[in-house]
């Protein structure tokens, strides 16, 4: 490794660490700002904590925020203790990286498509939003496309990385008639407004917003995973063709 490949990947896992501490300083404050809320109410519904904690918690950007949040620092500390030899990551810490690249991604399209503008400003923090869900999937989109020792990934990993994704749906809409809806009362309770079949004219229009933001989970993570073979497959070549013997790394089948 030359003295400026050390120096780009140092510099990249301080940008990884300072990211990750951006993500969870800004859900911090959202939390706090939608607890805070509860803490003013008098209706039950809408100062029942409990129901409060656990419908923020189970906001997709949430969950996928403070997921890459402790990928980035695990993959920052591999890299500093265990990636300085050449080495690539190992094919576990590769597939949990594809996946929460794949969710910020999403998540980023997703809010800035559909979502943007129609926040509750009384649980709601904007520059906490922003980077919730335009800094953090950038740096995710960068992380793809520039962080030194990403691993490649075999295209069956595609399955692993919309697991998750497709068992939230599920969660969602078995938990939202149980919930009753802090904010306005109603006896159930959905995170955005495009899975709730009151607003979409029942679960048909549901299943059409469900399927097209499966299709875009898919094709992101299938170019997630693309774009890590591609790097790999280079990075190979390169090395071959200085003399030198490929970098250990993720098989690719």
């Amino acid at each position: 490794m030359t003295a400026d490949s050390r120096a780009w990947t140092t510099a990249w896992q301080i940008a990884r660490i300072a990211t990750a501490i951006a993500l969870v300083s800004a859900t911090a404050a959202q939390f706090s700002r939608t607890v805070g809320n509860a803490l003013t109410k008098t209706e039950a519904h809408a100062s029942h904590l409990p129901t409060v904690i656990s419908n923020f918690f189970s906001y997709f950007t949430i969950e996928s925020n403070l997921s890459s949040a402790i990928l980035l620092v695990v993959a920052a500390i591999w890299t500093w203790t265990r990636g300085r030899d050449g080495r690539r990551e190992p094919a576990g810490l590769s597939l949990l990286l594809a996946c929460v690249s794949t969710y910020m991604i999403v998540t980023g399209v997703v809010y800035n498509i559909l979502l943007r503008g129609i926040e509750d400003p009384t649980t709601s923090v904007a520059w906490a939003n922003e980077v919730l869900h335009v800094v953090g999937p950038l740096f995710l989109l960068a992380d793809v496309l520039v962080a030194p020792r990403r691993g490649a990934l075999p295209w069956r990993a595609l399955a692993v990385v919309i697991a998750f994704p497709v068992v939230w749906a599920v969660y969602t809409l078995l938990r939202a008639n149980a919930i009753t809806g802090p904010a306005t009362g109603n006896p159930w309770w959905y995170p955005y407004p495009f899975l709730d079949p009151h607003l979409q004219g029942g679960y048909g229009g549901v299943a059409l917003y469900i399927v097209g933001i499966a299709s875009a989970m898919g094709v992101i993570g299938a170019a997630v995973i693309g774009v890590g073979r591609w790097r790999a497959a280079r990075t190979a070549a390169e090395r071959m063709a200085a003399g030198r013997l490929p970098e250990e790394r993720t098989p690719i089948a």
